[in-house]
């Protein structure tokens, strides 16, 4: 193909490569022959005359003329489409029709799912110095027939171990939740939920696990209409660990309800996260318009040592009803003059003194 382009005046010529496809074929099985079924009511003009001709049509299904799939199988007229991760078998023809050698030629193989991935960080293990984190996986199905998910499974790095969040347990037997709908329409998106938690050699250090760190990779399989199986595996997964400073604050045990006007009391955990200085503490805890502290601002906490931990019991009480914040509580490291500040470090249920509160 020629193209013509005007510059200063002068006409300019532009040459196209170019390169036909002359064949391609490929191994392909048949498919299902559709129809389109055409029915009314009794009371219309035709009456049965519709139902009797899907009836007496032999493409259809018996008992279930009104479904477009029937029972016999057709070529097809097309070459269709190749998904990424699936096994197919082609002989693939082209021819150069250009005066110049074309190098690298590719052949761009579709996708078929897109997957997304999101990070919750919790606190279930607070003696742990890190948390568990929990993935969330979503796939969608981006193709034009519906798929077949075989296994979603996440193959963790070295530092977690994995446990899959996506069965429960019925009368002794793990059943999945998206229970016998296993497949996946075009379009459609499922999520699948993953808990990580550090192993033991790892967690007992909190040095290790910081900033970048490798989740895994997930590895998917699925079937199509006939059974053609693809399978796609994810690179590996990052995940940003949270910082804590040099100092940590954690909640070891708080009431979810308590009374109004009344004491309750909560366990803390000091963790020196610095590997390589010792620190010397002073607790002092500042009032809200809502919670109190019961107690001496300005404690001495002593010494605590690189990697360290130590426990304080503490005592509040709430003068508002309602979902209460608990904040406040301010660290200051005497050594280097430096004050860590902590809000909203949990949250407590405060009810009238009137209503029992159930243990």
């Amino acid at each position: 193909m020629d193209c013509y382009s005007w510059k200063r005046g002068k006409r300019r010529k532009a040459c196209f490569l170019s390169l036909n496809l002359t064949s391609m074929m490929r191994l392909t099985k048949p498919t299902l022959f559709t129809n389109i079924p055409v029915t009314c009511e009794e009371k219309d003009l035709p009456g049965d005359l519709f139902n009797q001709l899907m009836r007496d049509d032999p493409s259809t299904v018996n008992g279930a003329e009104v479904l477009m799939l029937g029972e016999m199988l057709t070529l097809p007229q097309n070459f269709g489409n190749i998904f990424l991760g699936e096994t197919f078998s082609s002989y693939i023809s082209v021819h150069n029709d250009s005066n110049q050698v074309v190098k690298d030629i590719l052949v761009k193989v579709l996708k078929p799912l897109d997957v997304k991935t999101k990070f919750y960080n919790a606190e279930s293990d607070l003696s742990s110095v890190t948390d568990e984190v929990f993935l969330e996986a979503q796939i969608q199905n981006i193709t034009t027939s519906p798929m077949f998910m075989e296994k979603v499974s996440l193959e963790p790095s070295i530092m977690y171990n994995v446990t899959e969040l996506n069965s429960v347990s019925q009368a002794g037997e793990c059943v999945s939740t998206f229970r016998s709908r296993a497949y996946l329409q075009p379009m459609d998106t499922r999520q699948y939920l993953y808990c990580l938690k550090p192993k033991k050699e790892f967690a007992e250090k909190a040095g290790i696990i910081k900033g970048v760190t490798v989740i895994g990779k997930l590895d998917i399989v699925w079937k199509t209409n006939l059974g053609e199986r693809g399978r796609l595996q994810t690179s590996q997964l990052q995940r940003m660990a949270p910082g804590y400073g040099d100092v940590r604050l954690s909640l070891e045990a708080i009431p979810d309800t308590v009374n109004l006007e009344e004491p309750f009391h909560i366990t803390c955990k000091i963790t020196n996260c610095s590997s390589e200085r010792t620190m010397d503490l002073v607790l002092e805890m500042c009032n809200t318009n809502s919670i109190h502290w019961c107690g001496i601002s300005g404690r001495q906490l002593g010494k605590l040592h690189p990697s360290s931990s130590l426990c304080l019991a503490l005592t509040l009480l709430s003068s508002v009803q309602g979902l209460q914040s608990i904040s406040g509580l301010r660290l200051t490291d005497t050594f280097l003059k430096r004050t860590y500040e902590y809000d909203d470090i949990a949250q407590v249920c405060v009810v009238s003194s009137a209503i029992k509160v159930e243990s």
